[in-house]
């Protein structure tokens, strides 16, 4: 029971972002939780086609913070990689949703400002199973995110 309430009282210490990504692939709703000093779990919702609501995904990704350029004098830089798995609802074709899970990968850059404000350009190419198929995204699943720092 320590444990618990330890781990608890240390999550809610964390910073956190709260925002939405846009890619070419649709928007997400992104929420960030700070693991330690800088690596960081975000998890996003969204539609995969903005038009419709059959095509959805939960993602989960753990971020290791590569490196804090420091290109400004205000404000904060990373850089930042890290796995993670998705889940995922398609129409196959067939007037039918189908249920995909898979892996992908996350690189990105972003910049916190004075004011608690992050912007982030981010590559997430997805490798998603299921319907007897095997699904990607490609390596250019680039995505632009604004969240609200607290």
């Amino acid at each position: 029971m320590a444990a618990v309430t330890a781990f608890v009282t240390v999550a809610s210490a964390q910073p956190k972002a709260l925002g939405v990504r846009v890619g070419n692939y649709g928007v997400d709703v992104s929420y960030e939780n700070y693991a330690g000093d800088n690596d960081f779990l975000e998890f996003e919702l969204g539609l995969d086609d903005m038009f419709s609501t059959s095509a959805f995904h939960f993602d989960g990704v753990y971020n290791f913070m590569i490196a804090h350029p420091d290109w400004t004098t205000s404000g904060q830089w990373g850089f930042y990689a890290g796995p993670g798995a998705s889940v995922a609802v398609w129409d196959n074709g067939k007037d039918e949703n189908v249920v995909f899970a898979g892996i992908l990968g996350n690189v990105g850059l972003d910049y916190i400002f004075d004011i608690p404000l992050q912007l982030s350009v981010s590559l997430r190419p997805r490798l998603m199973f299921g319907d007897g198929k095997v699904r990607q995204n490609g390596l250019l699943t680039l995505g632009l995110g604004a969240r609200y720092m607290f």
